[in-house]
C-alpha cells in the first residue's frame, strides 16, 4: 500500500469538513430571503381566533401600514418577543395583526388573556395553511405591510428594541413620509 492512497482519502475528508464548516458560518441566519418582498400578501381566508364566526381575507390587510406577526404558545421566542409587541402598541400607532399558527385555540386566548394583547385581531391558522403561503419557518416571524398590502419587510425571529429601531422604524417611517 502506498502512502498516496492514505493521504488521498484524508485529504478529501478535510476539504469536505471545511466547506460543511464555512457554510455553517454564511451570514445571519434571521435573515432569509424572501420572495414575497414587493408583493402582496397572500390570499386567505382564516377566522379570528377570537371569534370563530368571524373570517377575515387579505382585503383586511390593506389601507394602512401594518405589522403582521406569525406567533404560537408553544413558542419560547414568541413570549421573549411579546413584551417589545405590547410596547410597540402602546408607543405607535403601527397596527398589529396576529397570525395563531398551528396552535390550540384555548391556549392561545389563555395565553393572551395572561400576558396581554397587541393585536388588533388575530387570524387562527390551526392548520398552517397561512404560514405555508407565506413560506414561514417557524414562529415568530414578521411581516411589514405598506397600505396596499404588500410585503415590504419579513424579519425570521423576534422583533427587539434592536430590530424596531434599526429595521421596521425606518421602513416604516419611509412608507409615511417621515412619521412613525
Amino acid at each position: 500500500m502506498n502512502r498516496a492512497s492514505f493521504f488521498v482519502p484524508l485529504a478529501a475528508f478535510v476539504v469536505i469538513v471545511i466547506i460543511g464548516f464555512a457554510g455553517f458560518q454564511l451570514g445571519d441566519k434571521s435573515v432569509l430571503p424572501s420572495p414575497l418582498i414587493g408583493k402582496p400578501f397572500p390570499a386567505f381566508e382564516a377566522p379570528l381566533l377570537e371569534n370563530a364566526s368571524d373570517v377575515r381575507d387579505e382585503n383586511d390587510l390593506k389601507g394602512r401600514p401594518l405589522l403582521v406577526n406569525v406567533w404560537a404558545t408553544w413558542c419560547p421566542t414568541c413570549k421573549a418577543e411579546h413584551e417589545m409587541l405590547m410596547k410597540i402598541r402602546a408607543t405607535s400607532s403601527l397596527e398589529i395583526v396576529g397570525v395563531n399558527y398551528k396552535d390550540q385555540r384555548n391556549q392561545a386566548l389563555a395565553w393572551l388573556a395572561r400576558y396581554g394583547n397587541p393585536y388588533s385581531f388575530n387570524l387562527f391558522d390551526a392548520d398552517g395553511q397561512i404560514g405555508i403561503e407565506l413560506g414561514v419557518y417557524g414562529a415568530p416571524e414578521t411581516f411589514l405591510l405598506n397600505e396596499q398590502g404588500e410585503i415590504v419587510y419579513k424579519r425570521v425571529g423576534d422583533v427587539n428594541e434592536r430590530i424596531w429601531a434599526e429595521e421596521i422604524q425606518p421602513r416604516l417611517k419611509e412608507m409615511r413620509g417621515g412619521g412613525v
